[in-house]
Formats: C-alpha cells, structure tokens, sequence
C-alpha cells in the first residue's frame, strides 16, 4: 500500500463529500497481498507479458533440453540445465505473487492493525506507523475478487495498489456501501 493524495481528485456522483463513510478494520496478511498482487497482474500489460515471456522462454528451454538429450552428440550437463530452467519458468510465473507477497511478510506483520476510511473523498488509511490519504485520482480503477476490493494507479505497470480486505467490514451491507463508493469515484475493471 502507498501513494500519497493527489490535488485534485475528482468527486463523485453518488458518493460526494457528505455521503456516508465505510470504515475497515483488518491486519494485513501475505495472502491480501498475494491476491491484489494476482489481481494487478491479471489487469495489467506489463504483467501480462511477464507471464507470456515466462511461458514462452519455459517452453523453448523445456524444447532445447530434450533436442540435446535426443541429439546425436548428448550433452547431458546442459540439458539438465535448460530442462531444470524450463520447469522453472514454468513454476515461477502462477506462483509469483505469492513468493512477493512472502517478501512483504515482515512489513506487513509491523503494519499491525490498520483502518480504512473510505468516502466519496478518497481513502484515508491509518495503521501502526502511517496514515496517509490516497485521492481518487491516484489511483482511478479497482478490481473486486471474493476477499478484496484492489484499488489500481494507471500506470503502464500499476506500481501503486490499495488493498481492502472485506473481512474487515462490520457487516455485509458495508461490502455493499463501499462498492457503491468505488463504482461512484472509479472504474472497475
């Protein structure tokens, strides 16, 4: 989670300043993460073409580690290795959000409890050692899984992300407040 508030942001047209707020209250986990990781992923062009460029260079490395093992002069040493690398590749790609995710256990374990405010001004989150005020216009689209809402920049890469954990609603008509929030001020993707 980042990204600091940008002049500007656009109000929206159900939610306005005055409307009523959503409030969360969660501890990040590695699997919020990994899901809004999965999630920019499978909504991003950048992404999308490292899972390609991983698939495709998998595959010709599985392709070149039999040719060598069926060639007439076997190099067994270097088929290993393109085969090992192949299947690498191939492990790598699905199971990437998650082993980031895992490399953000430890900040996301120090961020402790964390509240999100959300109205028709933006986000407001606080936690153990932040609180900082994220603008629609920072981040202009957002995606709804069955645990998450995702909140998304626009950049070629969508480098900034906001993640809302449902669980952290006090009850479900606020998953339903809060997505009408977000269809207010954002595009979903």
């Amino acid at each position: 989670m980042d990204i600091v508030e940008q002049p500007g942001g656009r109000q929206g047209r159900g939610a306005g300043a005055d409307g009523p707020a959503v409030e969360l209250v969660y501890r990040n986990t590695v699997t919020d993460f990994a899901g809004a990781l999965r999630v920019r992923a499978a909504r991003t062009g950048a992404a999308r073409r490292k899972q390609w460029l991983f698939s495709i260079v998998g595959t010709l490395s599985l392709i070149g580690g039999v040719a060598l093992l069926a060639g007439d002069e076997r190099d067994i040493a270097r088929a290993v290795g393109l085969l090992v690398g192949g299947v690498l590749l191939w492990v790598i790609g699905p199971l990437g959000p998650r082993l980031q995710a895992r490399a953000f256990r430890g900040l996301l374990e120090k961020t402790g409890e964390t509240r999100a405010v959300i109205d028709g001004t933006g986000v407001r989150l606080t936690a153990t050692a932040c609180d900082t005020r994220i603008g629609w216009a920072a981040q202009p689209t957002y995606a709804e899984t069955d645990e998450l809402f995702v909140m998304l920049s626009e950049d070629k890469r969508a480098v900034a992300m906001t993640v809302l954990p449902k669980r952290g609603a006090q009850s479900p008509a606020d998953i339903d407040r809060l997505r009408a929030i977000l269809d207010a001020n954002l595009r979903r993707l």
